[in-house]
């Protein structure tokens, strides 16, 4: 059975969060900031006693820890910079202690695995003047420069070294890794369609997959292209986790596009969740980067400016989007007949 997830950037939870994350019915929550942890600044990767008394108090309120993220991989990493390869060091120390917890999915960034500069972020005003993130390629007149072939491959060389130490501690961990699409997904991003197949072409273990999300992979092609891809990842069982998020338009049909409401974008959600249901998925579906609705204290990130990606208590933009996913999934249920 598919249950709800959304995703906070700090650990410091108040009883106001989790009362009303309980209220409204979500069943896990996933922590998308790696260095939120306790520990992580003292000594690189989170301290154990203090993820356990995080996930106790979650568990109290009938909900638990489904996905976190690991310390992130910098650019110096990425570079070979003397020193660097503490970063690595403090991932895999920070696998075995969300190991120990039995925390089933970890997430690792990558510095560069997103091409800034090619698309002009802007303020989308949708149904009732809601905020959203757009971005549009023609608007972008200076557009910067994307790495050199001879570059990307540099660059996955760092990332197929790091992977390479990081997939057995998490198999050793009993830990599923699980790679988030390039966000914006312009083409040649490492973690674009082709990038997503590589991982597992080189990693080819069970516990190697996604963060599907929905949306940005939408932005790349729009639903024929998440339909297929669910399909695809799906019954090879790579999905994780699935962060669900309708768009307007794609990069390649519109040379823009602007996140939408879950009733108010291209896709069809029910249709996606049937695929979902087809393929045999059966873990969270995370409301993500959730438009601003009037009211809201949106928790905005520079990088996707004016998409409000993680839980703040009172939220209407969250509360709707989990009512929105708690109502397709009962009528999956009834659709199905069981």
């Amino acid at each position: 059975m598919m249950k709800v997830s959304v995703t906070v950037n700090t650990t410091d939870l108040s009883e106001l969060d989790l009362k009303q994350m309980s209220q409204l019915g979500v069943d896990c929550i996933d922590f998308g900031a790696g260095n939120s942890f306790a520990g992580v600044k003292e000594q690189g990767y989170p301290d154990l006693d203090k993820l356990l008394e995080l996930q106790r108090k979650i568990r109290s309120y009938g909900m638990d820890i489904n996905r976190v993220t690991l310390p992130n991989l910098s650019d110096n990493f990425m570079r070979n910079r003397p020193g660097s390869e503490r970063e690595l060091e403090n991932s895999i120390n920070a696998v075995k202690t969300f190991g120990e917890a039995n925390i089933d999915i970890v997430r690792q960034r990558f510095e560069g695995d997103v091409f800034y500069g090619l698309s002009k972020s802007y303020q989308a005003i949708q149904r009732g003047g809601a905020i959203s993130r757009g971005e549009s390629l023609g608007i972008m007149k200076e557009k910067a420069e994307t790495p050199t072939f001879e570059e990307l491959e540099k660059w996955w060389a760092a990332f197929q070294g790091a992977y390479g130490k990081l997939v057995p501690a998490a198999q050793n961990s009993n830990v599923n890794i699980a790679m988030h699409p390039s966000d914006t997904p312009h083409p040649d991003s490492p973690f674009g369609g082709l990038g997503l197949h590589r991982i597992i072409d080189d990693f080819p273990n069970k516990n190697v997959g996604f963060v599907y999300c929905i949306g940005t992979r939408a932005e790349a092609g729009g639903s024929s292209l998440v339909l297929d891809e669910i399909n695809h990842f799906g019954r090879k069982g790579r999905i994780f986790l699935v962060h669900f998020r309708n768009v307007r338009g794609s990069l390649p049909t519109a040379g823009a596009f602007e996140e939408a409401l879950l009733d108010d974008g291209d896709m069809n959600m029910f249709k996606l969740l049937l695929e979902l249901r087809k393929v045999g998925y059966n873990g969270c579906i995370n409301p993500d980067h959730v438009p601003t609705m009037a009211g809201d204290t949106p928790d905005l990130d520079d990088r996707w400016g004016h998409s409000n990606i993680g839980w703040k208590a009172s939220s209407l933009g969250f509360s709707y989007s989990i009512g929105y996913i708690k109502a397709l999934l009962a009528a999956l249920t009834e659709f199905e007949g069981k």
